[in-house]
């Protein structure tokens, strides 16, 4: 158990034995024991909870931009399937932002939450993107559930395999595909799940620098770095570069 989310590392007061407390959500329902209590009866003069930078973690620059947290703090899995998935959208010609809404359609997965994904990584990018990305971004949670003939795109052989073949999604998300089916914007988003790599090859390695120009031209990064720009989504950012810390 220590091994996973406690470990030994040096800080400039000394050496500390810093534990790392998982979230509530990572626990909830898998039966685990109380890791929280087991956690707090190991605290002592030698033993601390994990707070700032872990030495297990690249650190993050003063002023963290969008591809930092994507060399730095993404899954390897996620950061290849992101850049992928862009790059395809990119050789297919679609428009510059297409190719950023790909780039960025998964980005809650990387390193912060799965669940309801969409509208966590939607809620991420909104302050720093154009209003049609974010919600492009926010409606491909719904629409990789639903096939659309008339662009190609079928319910992912993926899916089956991950939830089994009887599953269907919550009514909550049948909802907001019907409402996203009649939006101005739904091909945007639905171009997001056609150029969405469910199977992505793992030997092929995409250089983030690419996209460079895109981001350019189409993500406001703050300048003083996402996660210190007093945005309302500051705080999100914060958490995908101190992962770690118990408050």
């Amino acid at each position: 158990m220590d091994e996973v989310l406690g470990s030994e590392y040096a800080t400039p007061k000394g050496g500390y034995r810093r534990l790392i407390l998982p979230q509530p959500m990572s626990l909830l329902g898998t039966g685990l024991p109380d890791v929280e209590t087991e956690l707090m009866a190991q605290l002592g003069p030698d033993t601390v909870f994990m707070m700032g930078d872990n030495p297990a973690l690249s650190p993050m620059p003063e002023k963290p931009k969008l591809l930092d947290f994507f060399r730095r703090r993404f899954t390897p899995f996620t950061r290849a399937h992101l850049l992928q998935s862009a790059m395809v959208a990119l050789k297919s010609g679609m428009e510059e932002k297409v190719v950023l809404a790909c780039l960025l359609h998964d980005i809650a997965n990387g390193a912060l939450i799965r669940v309801d994904h969409g509208y966590w990584g939607a809620q991420l990018i909104e302050p720093y993107v154009s209003e049609e990305v974010s919600w492009a971004v926010r409606h491909h949670q719904a629409l990789r559930f639903f096939a659309d003939e008339s662009v190609g795109y079928k319910y992912p052989d993926a899916y089956i395999k991950f939830f089994g073949p009887e599953y269907e999604p919550e009514d909550y998300v049948k909802r907001a595909y019907e409402t996203a089916r009649q939006h101005r914007w739904y091909m945007t988003s639905r171009l997001i799940t056609l150029n969405d790599l469910y199977s992505f090859d793992p030997n092929v390695t995409v250089d983030p620098e690419q996209f460079t120009d895109v981001i350019g031209r189409h993500f406001r990064q703050p300048k003083e770095g996402l996660g210190f720009d007093g945005s309302p989504v500051a705080h999100m950012w914060r958490t995908m570069i101190w992962p770690n810390n118990l408050l």
